[in-house]
């Protein structure tokens, strides 16, 4: 499984981003992009400091090893900076379902077009080069505005796992799981290629 992993390196670019594989060298500009908006103080949601940033590479450079993970940093093309982070995730290879997560974006860019093109190159990746049967995506029950911002996509909420993980501060979250199955894929391509064009 080491040398057939289901999630090999790729780059993904869009009009206006770039989506390239994370790396340890990445640290900082992580931190800088993250300090717009000072990210890393909302509870409910896991963005990297500096004091947390090499754990947070660490941890993602880790799962990609163990080939359940592929992690991008998102880079704006006209300016070459780096301004967020996403990756797949928890990828199960025998059923063909993988999650969307760990996204965040600078501040200035939340609201924009980019979370709509990240989510049209990484779904297009997904579901027409890894033949995935379903993309998932986790959030926070607090986490109102991912929540918007996943059902915005097409996605349809399964349910919600009470208790479902422990945070940092003790608290145990509630996770809304939201997904797309690949019958609905060419619907959801159609509703995001609408709404970019209506962008330009």
């Amino acid at each position: 499984m080491r040398d057939n992993k289901w999630l090999q390196d790729i780059e993904l670019e869009s009009e206006t981003v770039k989506l390239i594989p994370l790396q340890p060298e990445h640290a900082d500009a992580l931190v800088s992009a993250a300090s717009d908006g000072e990210l890393w103080t909302l509870w409910y949601t896991s963005v990297p400091n500096q004091v947390s940033v090499n754990q947070y590479i660490d941890k993602a450079l880790t799962d990609k090893q163990n080939g359940v993970a592929l992690p991008f940093i998102v880079i704006e093309k006209s300016t070459n900076q780096i301004i967020g982070s996403t990756r797949f995730c928890n990828a199960d290879l025998i059923n063909h379902r993988v999650e969307i997560g760990y996204t965040w974006y600078a501040k200035r860019f939340q609201r924009s077009s980019v979370n709509t093109e990240c989510k049209l190159l990484l779904l297009k990746h997904a579901f027409e080069q890894l033949e995935a049967i379903s993309v998932v995506f986790c959030t926070h029950w607090h986490n109102q505005q991912s929540r918007a911002a996943i059902a915005r996509l097409g996605a349809k909420q399964d349910g919600v796992l009470r208790n479902h993980q422990k945070m940092k501060d003790g608290s145990y979250r509630d996770t809304v799981i939201f997904s797309i199955i690949d019958q609905e894929w060419p619907g959801v391509r159609n509703h995001l290629t609408h709404k970019l064009s209506s962008h330009r």
